[in-house]
């Protein structure tokens, strides 16, 4: 085996070398050619060109493959990176149409706040409601408005459609208001059109129910309930629900402002009513005799007349 492979080598190592040299001679005879400054040889050049090179496309269709696919994949990547990028623009669109569709919802809430049909007498502040108590034993909301900007305790708070609650604790940028829904709650109330006064007491319930009516049998579900400003707490003939019956044959209002979304409240200034100190002349003074003119005679003069006669 090893004398085979010995002879193997003789034979082919001079082949190889030929071979070897005659490549390079031939490499080194085309790059004289082609070096060569002559039109003639210029001439034969191109011929060669013209016959050898579109033969050869079949060899050229694998670089021709590859560089496409480089330059698209170059172009996907782009693709890639502008998706990216527009994702990113829809995250942002996204954020500012929810922006602007709370912003949408609360001015239509303060349109509709504002849009109130109220007693030219009374002015109002807005705030905005800050957080709600939670609690199923006490119904109650913050506003951002206080002492500083003149709240006072016991003024009524309403929303864009009826009566909400009554300021109850004031600090200097902040108000608690007591909803109507509170078991503190109590409120005189005007049923309309019988005019029947009741009084609107909170039961910690979505529908507080109506006590102490003149006359109840005058009361239908569906009537209009305002506030009858009794007491001087609440301003008169503002909208609190209408009447409904309830499932404990009750009867109750219906509540018409929003109490699930309680974003913004207008507070109402009451003013104190007027109190009467000085009777003046609602008594009669005691009574002075007239110097002239004819008196009436008195029942002691009547008496002496009798005995005299």
């Amino acid at each position: 085996m090893a004398r085979d492979r010995t002879t193997s080598e003789i034979y082919t190592r001079p082949l190889r070398n030929v071979l070897i040299g005659g490549l390079v001679l031939f490499l080194l005879a085309i790059f004289i050619f082609w070096r060569i400054d002559s039109p003639r040889v210029e001439r034969v050049r191109a011929q060669i060109v013209d016959r050898v090179v579109p033969s050869f496309s079949w060899a050229l269709y694998p670089v021709t493959k590859a560089a496409a696919m480089v330059e698209n994949f170059q172009s996907y990547n782009r693709l890639y990176e502008q998706n990216q990028e527009l994702r990113r623009e829809l995250r942002q669109m996204q954020a500012w149409k929810e922006a602007a569709v709370q912003l949408e919802q609360q001015n239509a809430k303060l349109r509709t706040l504002n849009s109130v049909q109220l007693d030219p007498k009374l002015t109002a502040v807005s705030g905005v409601v800050m957080a709600d108590s939670g609690s199923p034993f006490r119904q109650s909301v913050l506003l951002n408005v206080g002492r500083r900007d003149g709240i006072m305790d016991g003024w009524a708070t309403i929303d864009g459609v009826g009566l909400v609650g009554r300021i109850s604790g004031v600090a200097d940028s902040t108000s608690r208001v007591i909803l109507l829904t509170d078991s503190n709650s109590r409120l005189p109330v005007t049923i309309q059109p019988s005019g029947q006064r009741a009084v609107l007491q909170g039961d910690n319930s979505a529908t507080p129910p109506l006590q102490y009516i003149e006359t109840p049998e005058l009361v239908r579900p569906g009537d209009r309930v305002v506030s009858s400003g009794d007491g001087g707490v609440f301003p008169a003939g503002v909208l609190v629900g209408q009447v409904a019956l309830g499932p404990d044959r009750r009867l109750r209002v219906l509540l018409a402002a929003d109490y699930e979304r309680l974003d913004f409240l207008r507070v109402l200034r009451s003013h104190p009513s007027e109190t009467i100190t000085d009777p003046g002349s609602l008594i009669l003074p005691n009574a002075v005799p007239l110097e002239s003119g004819p008196q009436l005679p008195t029942a002691d003069a009547t008496a002496q007349g009798e005995s005299n006669g």
